[in-house]
Formats: C-alpha cells, sequence, structure tokens
C-alpha cells in the first residue's frame, strides 16, 4: 500500500497524477543521454502498488510489447491503487538487439547490484533502491533465449501460497514451480517482501500475437483480482485452469545436422511420439528424435542446425496433481 505521494528519482507522482519519469545512470558512448521511461498512473483512491516490467534482457522484445500494451489500451490506469510501467529496462540491450548490457553483464544476475560498481551493477542497485521499496507486487516479462520459444507460462517458488494464489489468478496455459536464481531480479524483489509472478512466453528479436494476447489477458486478471482494474475494461476468465508443473526436462540432440521441427510448442506428445528429425544437408541420413515419455512440450529450439548435445526440446516429466 503506498504513502499518499510517491517520489522516484526525486520526482513526486501524488494521488490521481500520472507522469513519465526518465531514469538516467549513464550515457551511450557517443556522450548522448540514454532514458529508460518509467510511467506512473494513480488512481484517486490509494491502494496496491503494481509495477510490470519487461525487457531486463534487451532483446526480449515480446515482453516489451505486452507492456506496451497495457499501455496503449489504458489498462495501466487504475480504478484504485498505482501501476507503474517500464516496458524496457535495459535500453542499451534493446538498441543494440542484445541480451547483455554494454559491459557483457546478464542484468538479470547482478542484483542486488552496488551504486560504485559495473555498469550493469549501478542500474541493477538504482532499481531496487528507487523503484523497488514502492512496489507490491510485479509481473516480470521475459521471452525464451537463443531461438528457443516458450509456450506462456508463469514461473513461481515452489511452496508459497500467495503466489500460488496469484498464478491461479494469471492462468496462463502453463505454470512452472522454479527456484529463485542467485542475482536474479525475481530473487531481489522477494527478499523485499515484493510478490513476483516471472511471465516466460516466445523467443527473443520477436514478436508473437498469442503470446502477447495471454500476457495482456493475465495481467488484466491480476488486476482485476486486486480490484484495481480499470472499470472500463473488462477481465476474461481462461477457459481452462493453467497446467501446473512440478519438473520439466530437456531433450537433446543425438545427432548434428538440420532440424525439422514436427510439433508444437504447448502440445501434449506420447511416449515414443517422433517430434522432429535430424537430417544432414546431403540427403544421405535422417534420425527422428522421440519424446522420451508423456508430457506438454512447453520450450522449442527454432534454430535451424543444431549440433549433437544441442537442446531441442524442453518437456515436462512431472505434473502437480
Amino acid at each position: 500500500m503506498a504513502d499518499s505521494d510517491i517520489t522516484i528519482l526525486g520526482e513526486t507522482v501524488s494521488l490521481g497524477e500520472s507522469k513519465t519519469i526518465n531514469m538516467e545512470i549513464a550515457r551511450l558512448h557517443t556522450m548522448n543521454k540514454l532514458k529508460v521511461p518509467i510511467i506512473v498512473e494513480r488512481a484517486t483512491e490509494d491502494g496496491p502498488v503494481v509495477l510490470f516490467c519487461a525487457g531486463l534482457h534487451g532483446d526480449e522484445i515480446n515482453g516489451t510489447e505486452i507492456v506496451r500494451q497495457l499501455i496503449v489500451r489504458k489498462i495501466n490506469k487504475p480504478k484504485r491503487g498505482t501501476i507503474i510501467c517500464m516496458p524496457v529496462i535495459n535500453i542499451f540491450g534493446f538498441i543494440n538487439k542484445s541480451r547483455e548490457f554494454p559491459d557483457g553483464r546478464d542484468l538479470n544476475r547482478v542484483f542486488p547490484g552496488s551504486q560504485r560498481g559495473s555498469l550493469a551493477g549501478r542500474f541493477a542497485w538504482h532499481l531496487l533502491h528507487e523503484i523497488i521499496p514502492h512496489i507490491d507486487y510485479c509481473v516480470d516479462f521475459h521471452a525464451g533465449g537463443a531461438s528457443r520459444f516458450n509456450a506462456p507460462q508463469i514461473r513461481i517458488v515452489p511452496n508459497n501460497p500467495e503466489l500460488r494464489a496469484l498464478a491461479d489468478v494469471f492462468n496462463a496455459p502453463f505454470t512452472l514451480y522454479s527456484k529463485n536464481i542467485a542475482g536474479s531480479f525475481r530473487n531481489a524483489c522477494g527478499r523485499l517482501g515484493v510478490k513476483v509472478l516471472l511471465f516466460e512466453g516466445g523467443k527473443s528479436l520477436d514478436l508473437n500475437p498469442v503470446v502477447t494476447r495471454e500476457g495482456v489477458k493475465g495481467a488484466k486478471r491480476f488486476l482485476a483480482h486486486l480490484d484495481m482494474l480499470n472499470p472500463k475494461k473488462n477481465a476474461k476468465p481462461a477457459p481452462v485452469p493453467s497446467v501446473y508443473i512440478e519438473r520439466s526436462v530437456w531433450i537433446r540432440a543425438s545427432y548434428s545436422g538440420l532440424l525439422q521441427n514436427l510439433t508444437s510448442v504447448g502440445k501434449l506428445v506420447e511416449k515414443g511420439d517422433v517430434i522432429a528429425l535430424i537430417t544432414d544437408p546431403f540427403g544421405k541420413s535422417e534420425h527422428a528424435l522421440k519424446a522420451p515419455h508423456r508430457g506438454y512440450i512447453i520450450n522449442g529450439n527454432d534454430a535451424p542446425i543444431v549440433y549433437q548435445g544441442d537442446a531441442v526440446f524442453h518437456i515436462t516429466s512431472k505434473l502437480e496433481e
């Protein structure tokens, strides 16, 4: 629950106000200013503070599109409380179409950062000290990397009933139990008492309308649950409950070659199903890649060429009963 005023980077936003605050931590090597917009929308009635953010990895632009749609469609104008949107956190990586910061570091592995550390570390430090202290809930949008396409899914830490209830509300097609990673944004926020849902969907440097729709619909259900959704908007219930995943494993390529994908992400496959072919480019060999057991394909490699040992599919190995 926010105070009557919120102050971020020296700028105060009162109840009923809207303001875009530009976060400037460093300049480009050309000395050009680089601003990270923080879009704050506050209702006249106090209430929870929700952060919708994306682009911790600069090449994961599907999350940016989800947050952009929340803004354009005015879903970010709350009935009560405060909604803060940051469509692109790693603006450096976004410009360069790169996952990392210019210093080569993964921003999502350097939290809590340092005020006098590396560029990524300084950025992480300012996020945690200037923005996160105001936040009650956060939905952090990501996409798969290295040509790997994620089915729309929410990730939460296990054994947390409150996060489980929020994941039920968001109701992505899949919900995956995963432990926090040291140095991650999710881990740092959790330590500060912020309730975080991590959304994964799509792949890097790609926009997928199905993933975008799932992200937007889930965000609307999330806000409706908190009694924050703009009364002009409707939150439709999901047609089926989310599939909860306790464990999953990677299916790896046994051969190098051209990858001929024969299945779709999100599909339930049976043990022994041929889910891909790996062929040589000269028409002499063709190797079938089979499902090792029954499960849902929650991630698929869209790369046209794979090497022996490359991760090709992520398949569920144990579902919550």
